[in-house]
């Protein structure tokens, strides 16, 4: 992939800055708990009153987000091949008593995503480079360090709340579901490859935007063969990519099997605005067809006025050597 010579500072959804309110849905059932743990996870809790998750999620604009943990996500390549890989951190000890595992400690959790996302919960930005070095002998068509998206979050757990996302602030009720954590991971590692292929469209419409206005200035462009063809090359790629995006925002199969997450996945797609975003990006991609259909047609009109102007000029000759061929018979004959 090329390199961008220009980067927006946010990513493209309105909820970066418009504080936007998105509470989760709560289930009455414990589908993703396991061992029968008494301890409840996500459970129906009585309905908020009516105001109320407004003015609790105003109260997050007034916590420290450097004392909260972090969630990252970082989209680093096109694809990772098959790995294998251990954190360098021994998994918590459990508790000889009850036989369980210690609630009290809470070990980061690490998503990778095979096409090219890793997802990061409860890691500094120092512990999330280092991991970052030890995946790069799997990345396939590794991006440059201007080309990779990010996106921040930071989350915390409360009990008492409704589990919700408001201002890029998570609120969970415990630590213990990895499966909650792998729902939101899911959208918001689709979310951020999206914006990487966001970014591409933009580039490569804003490389391109002069071809129509020269055509319309001038009534040609000024390219030759050789570079128009290169530059049909570069949008049909773009429009390979814009596909492969596509099929990546499906909802994931883990949903067929456990059908009881999807609710909480649409509430995460519908924060992220994935929705919005994909009609966004394939009225962008509609241009880029657009401009590639008329660069084919002006490439195949060029190369017919070549060939016009070839017959014109073989059909010139002809009638030159016809008539000097009269001539010379006509000269021949009148000194006989």
């Amino acid at each position: 992939m090329r390199t961008r010579t220009t980067k927006p500072k946010l990513p493209m959804r309105t909820t970066k800055i418009s504080q936007k309110l998105k509470l989760f849905p709560e289930e009455s059932e414990q589908p993703w708990f396991e061992d029968n743990e008494e301890i409840e996870v996500y459970n129906q809790i009585a309905k908020i009153p009516h105001g109320m998750e407004r003015e609790e999620a105003e109260m997050l604009n007034k916590m420290d987000r450097s004392e909260l943990s972090r969630m990252t996500a970082y989209c680093t390549a096109s694809l990772y091949t098959p790995y294998a890989f251990v954190y360098p951190l021994s998994p918590p000890k459990q508790d000889s008593d009850s036989d369980r595992v210690n609630k009290t400690v809470r070990c980061p959790e690490i998503f990778l995503f095979d096409y090219g996302v890793v997802v990061f919960w409860g890691m500094s930005f120092k512990e999330e480079q280092r991991i970052l070095k030890l995946l790069e002998p799997f990345e396939e068509e590794k991006l440059d360090g201007a080309d990779v998206e990010t996106e921040q979050f930071h989350y915390y757990y409360n009990e008492s709340y409704q589990p919700r996302i408001y201002n890029d602030i998570i609120t969970l009720r415990h630590p213990s579901n990895y499966l909650i954590k792998l729902t939101i991971s899911h959208a918001i590692a689709q979310s951020v490859k999206m914006t990487l292929f966001e970014r591409l469209i933009d580039d490569t419409i804003n490389e391109t935007k002069y071809i129509p206005q020269v055509m319309a200035e001038s009534g040609n462009i000024h390219m030759s063969r050789t570079a128009i063809t290169k530059k049909i090359g570069q949008l049909f790629i773009m429009r390979i990519n814009v596909n492969l995006v596509s099929n990546i925002l499906d909802t994931p199969e883990i949903f067929w099997s456990e059908p009881a997450l999807e609710p909480l996945y649409s509430a995460i797609r519908g924060y992220l605005e994935i929705s919005q975003r994909v009609e966004l990006l394939n009225q962008r991609v509609e241009v880029i067809s657009d401009l590639l259909e008329m660069l084919k047609d002006h490439l195949n009109s060029s190369h017919g006025e070549q060939l016009e102007w070839i017959v014109i000029w073989l059909i010139a000759m002809e009638i030159v050597v016809a008539v000097i061929t009269t001539c010379l018979d006509a000269f021949n004959l009148s000194h006989k």
